[in-house]
């Protein structure tokens, strides 16, 4: 394993920390939300030696069905290699993804006319609207307390949003990266279907890269959604170092 995917592993146990308790199966922790918000997951415990079997998979699940939560499982290819096959055999689909990582500072990107492009503090009037895009966007209804729990985790430090705001100080696109130590992943970028297609969601991470380097951030990575769009945050000096694997139900 290189340093560099073992800095992403340390990272993957740690950042679900703040906001969920973590439930061990052996070789996977399921990280189980507290409160209200995005649901976690299930992913190899860190430090975990030897192989997982579709059986220790259906445990986890079982568990997941219990709680009333997803069933769902991530982690990268190349430093789990055999948990894939483990995970299909219970019965889940495994969907690739490319995990990529910045070489140096990110090209700074304009944003489109009649847009600001900024990051967004806990007592911004955008604030509200913001955490909303990313629900809007994924097609996920909005959880109530989303703008609430989401200012308190900027004024914690736990999370940093930026946002593509038009005349009206509403926002159109949104993102976060959310630092551990001198790592930060870039998340959530999503945008308001209606102003898709007009460069905001390159503009929103190249803002969050920008903060997070400015923030003494040494890596900064993101998760693509497929090659396409890898190429448009290979733009921005992103470049893929592995394939991060998220399982679900068909």
């Amino acid at each position: 394993m290189t340093s560099m995917l073992q800095r992403l592993e340390d990272y993957y146990d740690a950042v679900p920390r703040s906001a969920a308790r973590a439930e061990a199966f052996g070789p996977l922790t399921l990280f189980v939300r507290e409160g209200d918000g995005w649901p976690y997951y299930a992913r190899p415990a860190l430090g975990r030696t030897g192989t997982v079997s579709a059986a220790e998979v259906e445990r986890v699940r079982a568990r997941q069905r219990e709680l009333g939560v997803p069933e769902a499982f991530e982690w990268v290819a190349e430093t789990t290699p055999g948990l894939r096959a483990a995970v299909e055999e219970s019965g889940l689909v495994v969907h690739e993804h490319p995990l990529m990582v910045l070489d140096g500072e990110g090209e700074r990107v304009p944003a489109p006319d009649g847009v600001t492009v900024r990051m967004v503090g806990a007592d911004d009037p955008v604030l509200p609207s913001a955490a909303a895009v990313p629900y809007a966007a994924f097609g996920v209804d909005p959880s109530p307390a989303a703008a609430a729990q989401l200012a308190a985790r900027i004024d914690a430090g736990l999370t940093r949003l930026a946002a593509a705001v038009d005349a009206t100080g509403t926002a159109l696109c949104a993102g976060q990266h959310q630092p551990v130590g001198a790592v930060s992943e870039v998340v959530g970028v999503g945008t308001l279907p209606g102003s898709r297609r007009r460069g905001l969601g390159l503009a929103v991470t190249a803002a969050l890269v920008a903060d997070a380097r400015a923030r003494g951030g040494e890596t900064v990575f993101l998760t693509a959604t497929d090659a396409d769009v890898a190429r448009l945050y290979a733009r921005l000096g992103f470049r893929t170092i592995g394939t991060a694997l998220i399982a679900e139900p068909a």
